[in-house]
């Protein structure tokens, strides 16, 4: 301890030593020191000269330092002495920090050598790195806070090769990603910082990190510091953000799969008042755009971009920003990046354009938003970022969107132009801006009215129609007659530059067009006088551009005006400017710093408004015709001819490819409905075989279950009357059921058939009855025969009686199968329910299956009973068939002998009569002669009187 008091500046009678002796004194201390406690303030003392003497302590005591680290690992304190010293060494945040602005530059380099070349030191071996990872695991604070601050400082200096280490240490970004979850906010929001750094340009590392939960925790902690109004946290975990998403398909991808965009919304809300902002908020809500921005760059696979922006219309998040942008108050800067990332948001996606056109600004009257923009871009005194951010939102709103420029074109057309003036469309804002003579002005309009004839011939036809007014008194011009006059006017080189970017694009591939502008006389000779003369280099950008629009008059030429067909027009240019000079004229627009800078992204970004020339689409469109413009110039005649036949066989060629692209379509849309129903039908299909197989596997179970129970409980269990209680069907049992339903049915069938026998049996034994009881009793044979009738016809009745007890019994045995059919059905009804209910007991299971077993074998005993006396019935139909047979040959027999009777009654009578007359002639002589006779009434008088005598004689005994 007396050497530190020394070292350290303690009062001594000697010299002092030097800063270098002393620190290679505490190295040797470190070195060689046995006792803990000399070791720890010798590297105290480190730590405290490392800011001064940063030069000799990274020289003489790193590879101490790094030893401690390896063997002190027990004593936090040593090592977080060691951790800050070293920190202190690398890092060149503290140098520039101290540094005064009088310093000169060389200094800082100096100082980032230092730090640099330190830091190659440390890394040389990797083992330093992976021991520093395990460092930072630990949980104490003073030791996991220094080695962030290191770790971040190594990456500063040596990203790449510390990125590498890291890459290659196992589980050594997943360490890293612990800090987020920290409690302490200090070492989290370092945390933040070391993975800054970690994921620069490093495409492995960002994909590691973004599947270790990082957008979940990074989003989180936005939100917990409160979205847009928190502070440089906030600010730290979009910079981290952006380093993960950037240029990064795989980690954008799962971006959107996890539903993140959605809790990007709030990050959006503004209120009412928007006055006041802070400066951190600004910057803030500025990272948070440039965040959106990324998922929708035009530079992102077109698939990708497009998914994301329909994410973000669905999820509200274009109408947050849309009433940012319509919002009052908002900072100017804010307001510019809010509107380049609508822009990319609807850039080519029609729903999100087709939103964007139903937007109205909160005025009164209600305006749509493109024409308040457009308001902006037009208005010279709006700031020049301001204004290029509209123009490239409108040409975002233009682009592949056939409807909106429909809607751009029609607004001048003289069909639908408002003639009370009460409104502004955005047609009328951009000729205003087209001929104004603010020249920014003019090519933005210029640029803008451009994009709404970008690849759409009908509108450029349409535009065609479009009339001017230029002055009072004087005709209407049309729109393309006014643009050629400007630019023969010699107005600014801007100004001449977006007029002819305008008519390059509405002639290019629209011979109508062509035609109009070649008919009026003096626009080919402006234009050859333009590029024969030899001007500075301002004006060889105008001269390319009129080469380009002469050559794209040449090649969409129709021929149709005599004086301007393609031969004469070549002609024209090899006489006055010459063929070569034609193409080097033409060459001037390519080789222009100013194309190439337009050439490489969308978004019109120009340092000062005199650089703002060129248009990306429009750089696309000299791409593609400077070839074939040149090789036109030098076709012959011939050439041209067979170019045109070409040209007719293509356009034959173009629409049968057409049409059947159209049939294609229409066949694609069928099969993707085709493909959906199976989609819909494979559902539902995997639903049911689903469920079917875990029907098979209940009922499976259930058998399994009734096997088990079978044997368990044998042949011997008791029957329960009650059918109420719940029991389990198998397959067989429900075949049993149906089996006795069925002969229920035909026993009833055959029921109703015999009763019908029975009915027409009882018919006949009336019949015969009544004709057995009209029949005369006058003869004794007669009496006879009807008394062997009614013997016969009580024997029937005795018989009718049996037959009909043994109907009345079969009804009632028919009567109980119905009962118990009925009981089969209710037990039917509630057997579903019981299926389900797999948890049913064992013991109720099994009274139920012997229930129904017992109810099997007792319909099957009486079904055999019924078939018996089935059997006997039959047989009593035979016998009382073959009876009634019998009474019918009996009754025909009786019939005979009655029939018989009468004849010989008959025959009696008449021999009665005849007697009777010879009797009567005999009285009458026997009375002639005197003989006595008496007549039948006297005697049958006397023999009544006799008869009454005699009834009195036995009255009184």
């Amino acid at each position: 301890m007396n050497f530190l008091r020394g070292v350290m500046g303690g009062p001594s009678a000697g010299p002092q030593p030097s800063g270098a002796d002393t620190i290679q004194k505490l190295c040797d201390r470190v070195a060689s020191s046995t006792l803990l406690d000399d070791r720890r303030d010798a590297v105290r003392a480190l730590k405290s000269l490392s800011k001064k003497y940063r030069l000799e302590v990274g020289i003489q005591a790193m590879e101490h330092l790094i030893h401690v680290l390896q063997t002190d690992r027990s004593d936090s304190e040593i090592i977080g002495y060691a951790l800050d010293t070293l920190y202190n060494v690398i890092s060149n945040d503290l140098e520039e920090e101290e540094q005064d602005d009088s310093e000169e530059e060389n200094s800082a380099k100096q100082v980032d050598d230092l730090g640099s070349q330190f830091t190659e030191i440390f890394i040389k071996q990797q083992e330093n790195v992976t021991l520093l990872l395990t460092l930072v695991e630990e949980f104490d604070f003073h030791v996991r806070w220094p080695g962030v601050k290191l770790l971040t400082s190594l990456l500063k200096q040596q990203g790449p090769q510390v990125q590498q280490i890291i890459l290659v240490s196992p589980m050594g970004v997943s360490r890293l990603m612990d800090l987020l979850a920290d409690s302490r906010e200090v070492i989290r929001n370092d945390g933040v910082l070391l993975l800054q750094q970690l994921t620069k340009s490093n495409a492995a590392i960002q994909k590691i990190v973004a599947f270790e939960n990082a957008f979940e925790r990074l989003l989180d902690i936005i939100t917990e510091e409160g979205n847009s109004d928190g502070g440089i946290v906030v600010e730290d975990c979009l910079l981290l953000l952006q380093n993960l998403l950037k240029n990064n398909n795989s980690n954008q991808n799962f971006f959107k799969e996890g539903s993140y965009i959605q809790r990007m919304k709030p990050w959006f809300e503004v209120g009412d008042d928007n006055c006041g902002w802070s400066a951190q908020k600004v910057t803030n809500l500025h990272l948070m755009l440039q965040l959106v921005r990324v998922l929708v760059s035009p530079t992102n696979p077109p698939g990708a971009t497009s998914s994301c922006q329909k994410a973000m219309f669905h999820c509200g998040l274009l109408q947050q920003l849309c009433t940012i942008l319509m919002a009052t108050g908002v900072p100017a800067d804010i307001l510019t990046e809010t509107i380049n990332t609508v822009s990319e948001v609807i850039r080519g996606c029609q729903t999100n354009q087709d939103y964007f056109a139903s937007v109205n600004a909160p005025s009164n009257p209600p305006r749509p938003a493109i024409v308040v923009l457009l308001m902006s871009m037009v208005n010279e005194r709006q700031p020049f970022v301001l204004r290029c951010a509209v123009l490239y939102c409108f040409q975002c709103f233009l682009y592949k969107n056939q409807k909106g420029q429909g809607e751009i074109v029609s607004t001048l057309l003289p069909s639908t132009i408002d003639a009370t003036g009460n409104s502004v469309s955005a047609g009328q804002l951009l000729c205003g801006g087209l001929f104004s003579t603010d020249s920014l002005s003019n090519w933005c309009a210029a640029v803008a009215l451009a994009h709404a004839l970008q690849e759409n011939a009908t509108l450029k036809e349409q535009l065609l129609r479009v009339q001017l007014a230029t002055s009072i008194g004087n005709p209407p011009v049309s729109l393309l007659q006014q643009c050629t006059n400007i630019l023969s006017q010699g107005s600014k080189v801007q100004t001449r530059v977006g007029l002819l970017m305008l008519l390059c694009t509405w002639l290019s591939n629209c011979s109508i067009a062509v035609t109009h502008f070649l008919h009026n006389p003096a626009n080919v000779p402006f234009l050859t006088g333009q590029i024969a003369e030899n001007l500075g280099e301002e004006e060889q950008l105008v001269q390319g551009l009129c080469a380009l629009l002469l050559g794209i008059s040449i090649y969409y030429n129709d021929n149709s005006l005599e004086n301007y067909r393609k031969e004469k027009l070549k002609q024209l240019i090899e006489k006055r400017i010459g063929r070569e000079n034609f193409i080097e004229k033409l060459g001037f627009i390519s080789k222009h710093e100013l194309y190439s800078r337009a050439a490489q992204k969308p978004q019109p970004s120009f340092s000062s408004p005199d650089h703002m020339m060129f248009d990306h689409e429009f750089t696309k469109l000299v791409k593609e015709l400077e070839g074939v413009i040149s090789k036109a110039i030098y076709k012959s005649s011939e050439e041209d001819k067979k170019e045109e036949e070409v040209k007719k066989t293509l356009e034959q060629h173009d629409n049968i490819v057409t049409h059947y692209k159209k049939v294609i379509r229409e066949q694609d849309q069928e099969l993707e409905e085709l493909k959906q129903r199976i989609n819909t039908l494979t559902s539902q299909n995997e639903q049911l075989q689903a469920t079917v197989t875990q029907q098979v596997s209940q009922i499976q179970q259930h058998k399994d279950q009734y096997n088990l129970l079978k044997v368990q409980l044998g042949k011997d269990t008791q029957h329960h009357n009650s059918h109420s209680d719940m029991f389990q069907m198998n397959g067989i049992q429900t075949e049993e059921v149906s089996k006795l339903k069925e002969e229920l049915e035909e026993w009833k069938n055959k029921h109703e058939l015999l009763q019908g026998q029975l009915r027409e049996k009882d018919s006949v034994i009336e019949i015969l009855n009544s004709s057995q009881l009209e029949m005369g009793t006058t003869e004794q044979s007669s009496q006879t025969i009807k008394s062997g009738g009614l013997e016969h016809s009580s024997e029937l009745q005795k018989e009718l009686e049996v037959l009909r007890s043994q109907m009345q019994l079969q009804a009632a045995e028919i009567s109980k199968l119905q009962m118990e059919n009925q009981k089969l059905q209710v037990m039917n009804a509630t057997a579903d329910p019981v299926l389900g209910d797999s948890g049913a007991t064992a013991a109720t299971s099994s009274e139920l299956e012997a229930r129904l077993e017992q109810e099997i074998k007792e319909l099957k005993s009486e079904v055999k009973a019924l078939s018996e006396e089935k059997e006997s019935l039959k047989q009593h139909l035979d016998s009382s068939s073959s009876t009634v047979a019998i009474l019918q040959d009996e009754k025909s027999k009786l019939q005979r002998e009655v029939a018989e009777s009468k004849k010989e009654q008959d025959d009696l009578l008449v021999l009665l009569a005849d007697q009777d007359q010879k009797i009567s002639a005999l009285k009458i002589k026997l009375k002639d002669l005197g003989v006595p006779v008496e007549d039948e009434d006297d005697i049958e008088s006397g023999d009544q009187g006799d008869e009454d005598e005699d009834g009195d004689e036995e009255e009184q005994d």
